[in-house]
């Protein structure tokens, strides 16, 4: 795979497959506008990736819920290389994780707070959304692009307790995903979604179940996103792309 004079901005990029994602584009010649709302990190990983003098890295702080700090994201990303090739939309996580909810407190659904919901809602659904209105703008002029989207085996599992996360998944596995393709078709720009089943990136992962008993490496999901964007997956649009070790195929309840 070749990324030379491409350019991708991709978020949560301070940590996790978002990171994992720029190191990965950079490596391979690409220029990678990383987002992020973490900035001392941000700036760390940026530099990191700039020392190994392939593909160049620009760190901009960028919180997902918020549409001006996205569209200032977009303008750094144009008038810093021209361009944007690629948009991987990895940030995200699940509302009442990561706003740290005590389950003691908050036993059930209705018991948690609205706002801990709509941070996730804000993040996982709405953030990607105002990301792609923003970028196929400059997409449209330049008539090429990609987007890709993550999405969650639980999008089509659901969660009764953490639902924020598998109705904000589907959105973008169902719904967002398809409508840009739709979209974007007279355009030359694409839109893939990239749904894992358990990715060790937490320790907890690994106890979920599939079919090949075991939870996936982060490299082994960034390694599809790549080939997506790569000349060989050129035909890939307007999907959602299951990437779960076989679990979405397996019985429920799990065994």
């Amino acid at each position: 795979m070749d990324f030379k004079g491409k350019v991708a901005i991709t978020t949560g990029a301070a940590s996790g497959m978002g990171l994992l994602f720029a190191e990965n584009f950079s490596a391979l010649g690409g220029n990678v506008v990383m987002c992020d709302v973490n900035e001392a990190t941000l700036t760390e990983k940026a530099a990191a990736i700039n020392e190994k003098g392939q593909g160049k890295a620009i760190g901009v702080v960028c919180d997902v819920r918020d549409y001006s700090q996205i569209c200032a994201a977009r303008d750094r990303a144009v008038a810093e290389f021209g361009r944007i090739d690629i948009l991987a939309n990895f940030a995200g996580g699940t509302a009442v994780r990561m706003c740290r909810v005590n389950k003691q407190e908050h036993p059930e659904f209705p018991d948690v707070p609205i706002d801990v919901y709509d941070w996730g809602i804000d993040v996982n659904l709405k953030g990607p959304f105002y990301f792609a209105h923003a970028v196929t703008k400059q997409m449209r002029e330049q008539n090429s692009g990609l987007i890709i989207n993550i999405g969650s085996i639980t999008g089509a599992e659901g969660d009764g307790y953490g639902m924020d996360y598998p109705t904000s998944k589907a959105g973008l596995m169902y719904g967002l995903t398809k409508s840009i393709a739709q979209f974007g078709a007279k355009y030359g720009i694409r839109c893939v979604c990239v749904s894992p089943g358990p990715v060790l990136t937490r320790e907890t992962m690994a106890k979920m179940k599939t079919l090949l008993g075991r939870a996936a490496e982060p490299q082994e999901i960034v390694d599809l996103c790549l080939f997506i964007a790569s000349d060989k997956g050129q035909f890939i649009n307007g999907e959602n792309i299951m990437i779960d070790g076989g679990r979405n195929a397996m019985g429920r309840p799990f065994s």
